[in-house]
């Protein structure tokens, strides 16, 4: 943790981001903003997701409850995204690779066991391959 130019501690920026991202979600939602940005996931809306796949599709109970809850545990991090777009600004370099490197971590898998329950399996149309990250590159300057 640095100084800033305001000769203030800097937070980290795994904590920071977070804040600000309550913060903005609270300029236009008010406290509704705990809902979206708190992390926890909550049953009052997988459920509601549940019941409207249960009564507009073919998708049995038990499997609605499942995709409900794989739409709504990633909330929080739909809310960074989501803020970054709109106050990209805001955010400083740290803390967009904080947030992304979190979002990256917990809601792809939830993306992927959502559709592929709902029956839409995922594939990787775009090819992707792991990359080395810089620091194993410069340690290793053959591969």
């Amino acid at each position: 943790i640095g100084i800033n130019p305001m000769n203030q501690p800097e937070q980290d920026p795994s904590k920071s981001f977070r804040t600000k991202v309550t913060e903005i979600f609270r300029e236009f939602v008010g406290e509704r903003a705990e809902i979206l940005c708190s992390g926890l996931c909550d049953g009052q809306i997988y459920n509601r997701i549940a019941d409207a796949l249960v009564s507009e599709s073919d998708i049995g109970e038990e499997v609605a409850k499942d995709i409900g809850f794989h739409l709504s545990d990633w909330h929080s991090d739909a809310a960074f995204i989501v803020a970054l777009h709109l106050f990209p600004e805001r955010f400083t370099p740290a803390e967009i690779e904080a947030g992304t490197a979190d979002f990256l971590m917990h809601a792809p898998n939830h993306f992927a066991a959502a559709a592929t329950l709902y029956g839409f399996p995922v594939d990787d149309i775009f090819d992707a391959r792991p990359q080395p990250l810089k620091s194993q590159a410069l340690s290793n300057p053959d591969t």
